[in-house]
């Protein structure tokens, strides 16, 4: 049972895709103007890696290894064929919305790395729980972004739904968030964050946390063995 409990809860703050892996940024960040865009794409992203997981495990021992990543492509892109169609034909507002980003849910670096991971090498129960972590960690991290850049950019939640509402009068709204460099101001504070959290926890537990080396490479006359990082020994 906490194998289980491990295996789903990954992806929400230990190996969440964006805040802890950084895999998936460019779309992330290019979607995150409004809630609805952020909530609409990581729907779509958790339906593909889901139904994508189940599947890779349910045939993974039949999968040649030598075509496995093509065959991976394929059944990958027939979820997200699946995902555009539905939301072309059912929710137009947010295919148009999404854009080029919606079609790119083939080749995201998060459904790839996940599918070669782990799908192809767990049974499916686990597959399930790892894609449901996982994609809901995704979808969670969108929305919070997402959040802060509408609310602050916008000076609205919702846009572009009947559940819209103002919050920000339009003379005291920051349009930085609605462009790239806002994204990236909001992604690397909630980044830093779980980074805090994680060192926190860490000292609280007791457990000794490793601190980056400051080495200079360039004055360094020390032979690094390719195996082991430069530590600055001579050898």
């Amino acid at each position: 049972m906490n194998k289980q409990l491990s295996i789903f809860t990954n992806g929400f703050i230990k190996e969440n895709p964006l805040l802890v892996l950084n895999i998936g940024l460019c779309s992330s960040l290019g979607v995150t103007t409004s809630i609805f865009n952020g909530l609409g794409m990581g729907m779509g992203m958790l339906f593909v890696l889901l139904m994508s997981e189940i599947v890779i495990s349910l045939f993974r021992k039949m999968i040649p290894s030598a075509i496995r990543l093509p065959v991976f492509i394929i059944i990958i892109a027939a979820f997200t064929t699946i995902v555009q169609l539905v939301l072309q034909a059912y929710v137009e507002s947010l295919y148009d919305a999404l854009g080029v980003f919606l079609p790119l849910i083939v080749v995201n670096c998060i459904i790839m790395g996940r599918v070669e991971a782990f799908a192809s090498k767990n049974n499916t129960g686990n597959s399930i729980l790892d894609a449901l972590g996982m994609g809901l960690g995704y979808t969670f991290v969108l929305v919070l972004i997402s959040l802060f850049r509408e609310l602050l950019g916008g000076g609205t939640l919702m846009a572009g739904t009947p559940l819209m509402v103002t919050v920000i009068p339009e003379n005291y709204r920051l349009g930085i968030f609605n462009s790239a460099p806002g994204g990236f101001m909001v992604f690397g504070l909630l980044a830093a964050i779980v980074q805090f959290i994680k060192y926190k926890s860490a000292a609280k537990k007791g457990k000794k946390i490793e601190e980056p080396a400051v080495h200079d490479c360039a004055s360094c006359n020390a032979v690094c063995s390719s195996k082991t990082a430069c530590k600055g020994e001579e050898k």
